[in-house]
């Protein structure tokens, strides 16, 4: 166990080293490497360039036990005023559905996936926004997803 959170804690490090588009990122671990329904985590963010477009990101880590070749997650985003400014369901990819290989970078049975889940986005109002993020698989709580999280960066 102690093995695997210093190994995501070098990879955090390693990706928040040198990245001068990332705006905000931020993962929460679950306990005992399950997801339930109702920990839905909330990222809070600071948007100042209203004129700049944004991607949005979403990261896990999971383990090569998981049951299925992906994952189901509702994004929940509230704008400074509090009002939803959009919300939607994404599959994500985490292991090819034909090979079975695990996608995004790992080594031994964790894996780390980042996916681009809204690009483009662009904000009317500088403030502090957020978003929830949940998981919408069948099962609860969703064993051997071990971290969730969110990535905000400038767009090119």
């Amino acid at each position: 166990m102690h093995k695997k959170l210093l190994l995501f804690i070098v990879a955090l490090l390693l990706l928040a080293g040198c990245d001068p588009k990332r705006v905000y990122e931020q993962n929460v671990d679950f306990a005992d490497g399950k997801w339930a329904i109702d920990n839905a985590p909330v990222f809070t963010f600071e948007i100042k360039d209203t004129s700049q477009a944004y991607n949005i990101y979403f990261n896990v880590r999971y383990d090569l036990q998981y049951d299925f070749y992906n994952l189901y997650l509702r994004h929940q985003l509230t704008g400074p005023d509090g009002e939803q400014l959009s919300a939607g369901l994404h599959e994500l990819l985490l292991m090819d559905p034909k090979t079975g290989k695990p996608l995004g970078k790992g080594s031994s049975d964790v894996y780390d996936l980042q996916t681009l889940v809204l690009k483009d986005v662009t904000f009317d109002k500088a403030g502090t926004y957020t978003l929830r993020l949940t998981q919408y698989m069948r099962r609860d709580p969703l064993p051997y997803v071990q971290a969730a999280g969110i990535r905000v960066a400038r767009a090119d």
